[in-house]
């Protein structure tokens, strides 16, 4: 067990804005929501998954929604709670610990705060590894714990619960058109678990691994050694490709924000281009017209100085990026994982050719 404290939190702040691969929401909110409870004397504790007992109920909290909405639209704080209060009401069962869906982004955050809000201890795991866009694309629901049921909650206090669905594809359609009639965002609790289950679906140690990955990009910068090395050294990454962004293509479609960036070569990749699609997260990226990274393995974007994570909503024209390629977690590389949240899950006529290396907190 561990108590986070002002360096931990932007220590993850930055480590998972990076295995946020894009997406995630922006944790520049989350840890400004983290920190008043801290600055109130809160302490939020952290444990780890094989520490959770068997019979406990666990549960994961979150935001869905996209993050370009999420950043423009001002949030209470409590809508993840909410939805959980809802959930323990509908399902008669209080809830021990709270589980990050995704490590990712601002959603390694949410976690924190609905801890703070209700004292219960966050488990050092998540379901991705990174983010995803869709509820299914989770360990969860790829190895048999039902998305259902689920409740989300908006700004205003409004909840929709989901008792059954016949696959949590579906919850993902209708979970994400209730979103969008809410206004693009909400918080989520889903789905409510043993402690067993838990331990058997989760990727353990990651938000340890998303501490120590920004502890050692503040300490390079600190040291004025070079942040994106750090980076590699940390996760067993690769430079994929280092420049200058020339275009930005975004729009919203659906609940998410889609679109695709190029970034022009710099250095050794000059006279290069490079394009990366993106559904809410970076999903796919060519070098030319060849394919080189593809989901589920993190194509993650960087500032070239600071490594600060550059999230799919402030990406924009000339900012000097390095993208990092990330071997994804094991439990996402098995045949049926693949199904989920491999490149044909999101239209791509292209075979997954695994990235070198191992996940960090797995090495």
């Amino acid at each position: 067990m561990w108590t986070i404290d002002y360096e931990d939190l932007e220590n993850i702040a930055v480590g998972a804005g990076i295995l946020g691969t894009g997406g995630g929401g922006n944790p520049y909110l989350g840890k400004l929501m983290t920190r008043r409870y801290l600055d109130e004397g809160v302490r939020i504790q952290v444990v780890t998954a094989d520490s959770v007992p068997d019979d406990a109920t666990c549960a994961s909290v979150g935001g869905m929604g996209a993050p370009t909405v999420s950043i423009e639209k001002i949030q209470r704080g409590d809508e993840p709670l909410v939805a959980l209060r809802a959930l323990e009401q509908y399902t008669g069962k209080r809830v021990d610990y709270l589980v990050p869906w995704e490590i990712g982004g601002t959603n390694s955050m949410r976690p924190l705060v609905q801890a703070a809000k209700s004292g219960l201890p966050v488990v050092d795991a998540d379901a991705m590894g990174r983010a995803f866009p869709e509820l299914q694309m989770c360990t969860y629901s790829i190895y048999g714990v039902p998305g259902t049921p689920a409740a989300i909650s908006d700004v205003r206090g409004d909840i929709a619960l989901f008792p059954i669905a016949s696959s949590d594809k579906l919850l993902e359609r209708y979970a994400r058109a209730v979103t969008i009639e809410m206004g693009g965002h909400a918080g989520i609790a889903s789905p409510i678990m043993s402690g067993a289950d838990m331990k058997r679906t989760v990727i353990p140690g990651t938000m340890t691994f998303a501490r120590d990955l920004g502890a050692a990009v503040r300490a390079a910068r600190e040291q004025l050694t070079d942040p994106v090395q750090a980076v590699l050294d940390v996760c067993d990454g690769q430079t994929l490709f280092a420049g200058k962004i020339t275009s930005v293509e975004r729009r919203m479609a659906k609940g998410f924000s889609r679109g695709e960036v190029v970034i022009e070569g710099l250095g050794d990749d000059r006279g290069e281009t490079m394009s990366i699609d993106f559904q809410n997260e970076n999903l796919i990226a060519r070098r030319g017209d060849a394919v080189i990274a593809t989901v589920p393995d993190l194509i993650c974007i960087v500032d070239s100085t600071t490594a600060e994570p550059v999230t799919t909503d402030v990406l924009r024209y000339g900012l000097r990026v390095t993208v990092v390629g990330i071997p994804a977690p094991r439990l996402l590389k098995s045949t049926a994982a693949l199904d989920v949240v491999g490149p044909g899950a999101f239209g791509y006529d292209v075979a997954f050719q695994p990235l070198a290396g191992v996940y960090g907190s797995e090495r």
